[in-house]
């Protein structure tokens, strides 16, 4: 990590990382790729972090082509926007801030709740940049719809859009859509994904939405069951068809860069079933070579892809090996630099202002670490005591 405390621009950024590669005697022409959240100063044309990278590195190597890649959990969660919920979202945000701001409706809420032996014993927050948490909030507005009505009739700030079906039906489709791509998150931000795993999800769960959006038109809902229960006319059905096909296509259009890579990624997860006409020309033979072979194929089938490939002699299959490591060592997200910075601002808070990059930077190491330290050598090793006065 390295701080920065003036502007960013893509001139600055890159004047770090060479600085940082420096630091820690990387080479740039073992660079195979960059992931990145997609800001101007990084995927700048001209002038962004991407393109000053790219041109070091053909510097080095003028053949050497950098793989960019767009955040793949950055993405899914913008694919959201084309649904156009606001209207929906707003209510329910407006709905649960004036029971959960106000102390004295929160305290007379949960009371109603607990005297109509609800399953939910409260309603929580929404937070707006927390895709994760929308789905919980209006899957508990939708079990508490009639409390809620009931609740803010008395308190003369009644939502008309809880007795509207039309926007009853939007709520219990919000909930259902929500609710598959809350999944798709989940699956997205396990440790330890390759890149090609986390573009299997996806592809997934673009398959559901055909899937879905297919069955809906026909009135099966079986996987909508919150939007089977609000009972959607037809009309409803065909609206929410056709938001499922341009959900479907803004997936399609934001991950370009990773269907660009799929022959590739297929190559590495799935050797011995792959095309080979669809493979690069330096790896065509060798792979003929790998598909033919029973004890490789065996071996693929009882090892983890990094055993495997590191287990193929380099005198055989040089190319393959290669290109095996190239699209391995890719990351498919920047999940590890969102979950680093959260560490980050929870540890340098207002209240240690004081902190100095190098005692961060010490604080962060020991927090992101997977390494559990030997307290027992360490206080065996200790020579003595240091008791306060």
């Amino acid at each position: 990590m390295q701080s920065m405390k003036g502007t960013t621009t893509g001139n600055d950024l890159f004047t770090e990382v060479n600085a940082c590669l420096e630091k820690l005697g990387l080479k740039w022409d073992n660079l195979a790729g960059v992931t990145t959240d997609g800001c101007p100063n990084l995927t700048g044309k001209n002038v962004g972090l991407l393109k000053r990278m790219q041109d070091k590195v053909t510097e080095i190597n003028p053949v050497q082509k950098l793989t960019f890649l767009h955040c793949i959990i950055h993405q899914e969660v913008l694919c959201k926007i084309v649904l156009k919920m606001d209207h929906v979202v707003d209510v329910v945000t407006k709905t649960v801030n004036f029971i959960r701001a106000r102390a004295l409706n929160h305290r007379q809420f949960i009371a109603l709740l607990e005297e109509n032996e609800m399953e939910h014993g409260d309603i929580s927050y929404h937070c707006s940049v927390r895709w994760l948490s929308l789905s919980k909030v209006l899957k508990s507005v939708w079990d508490l719809r009639e409390q809620i009505q009931d609740f803010c009739v008395k308190k003369g700030h009644g939502v008309p859009e809880l007795s509207d079906e039309d926007w009853v039906a939007d709520l219990g489709f919000a909930v259902d859509v929500t609710a598959l791509m809350n999944q798709l998150n989940v699956k997205l931000q396990c440790r330890g994904l390759f890149v090609h795993e986390m573009y299997t999800a996806v592809k997934a769960f673009m398959r559901k939405l055909q899937l879905i959006s297919s069955q809906v038109k026909d009135n099966f809902l079986t996987h909508l069951p919150t939007l089977k229960e609000a009972i959607p006319n037809a009309n409803h059905l065909h609206k929410y068809s056709a938001m499922l096909e341009v959900l479907h296509a803004e997936f399609s259009r934001r991950f370009q860069d990773f269907k660009a890579l799929e022959n590739e990624m297929d190559m590495v997860s799935s050797p011995f079933t792959c095309s080979v006409d669809n493979a690069s020309s330096d790896v065509q033979m060798e792979l003929i070579d790998l598909q033919s072979d029973t004890l490789l194929a065996e071996h693929f089938r009882s090892v983890s892809l990094l055993d495997f490939y590191s287990s193929l002699k380099e005198e055989n299959f040089p190319h393959l090996r290669n290109h095996a490591q190239r699209i391995l060592v890719l990351f498919g997200s920047t999940y590890v630099c969102e979950q680093t910075f959260s560490v980050m601002k929870f540890n340098k808070s207002k209240h240690r202002s004081s902190v100095t990059d190098d005692h961060l930077s010490a604080v962060l190491r020991i927090a992101t670490s997977d390494i559990q330290p030997d307290f027992n050598a360490l206080v065996q090793n200790q020579n003595r005591l240091d008791y306060s006065h």
